[in-house]
């Protein structure tokens, strides 16, 4: 991927309890719709989220981050989302939701890396 690549971002965030709306930063999302990029990563600091929500339900949230990462994949078990195009599946799973796992609004950005953007954005946003 040489030059310079238009690409959206958004924050994935956790909301362990929607109608408080305090959030947790667990992941990232890159979209580059030129070159048909989309990659997700997330993790979940286990010690902030004891203290921030003692009661979430770790496997489910492991679960739901799983199947955001599917369909973001496009894997074949990500579901019906999953066998959109890459733009599609980015505009979902940006999409305003109301459940424990939300996005923040797509950022954009030039990159002439966009492996190492999504790093980059991951280690400064999420860890």
């Amino acid at each position: 991927m040489q030059g310079k690549h238009l690409y959206e971002y958004a924050v994935v965030r956790l909301v362990p309890k929607v109608e408080r709306e305090e959030f947790m930063n667990v992941g990232l999302i890159l979209f580059s719709k030129r070159v048909g990029f989309i990659k997700m990563l997330y993790e979940v600091d286990k010690e902030k989220l004891k203290v921030f929500s003692p009661d979430t339900d770790l496997d489910e949230v492991y679960s739901n981050l799983e199947a955001f990462e599917k369909i973001c994949l496009g894997v074949e078990d990500g579901g019906a989302i999953a066998r959109l195009d890459v733009p599609e599946r980015f505009r979902w799973l940006t999409a305003m939701k109301s459940s424990c796992i939300q996005t923040s609004r797509p950022h954009p950005g030039f990159s002439d890396d966009l492996e190492k953007t999504t790093r980059l954005l991951f280690e400064e946003l999420v860890l």
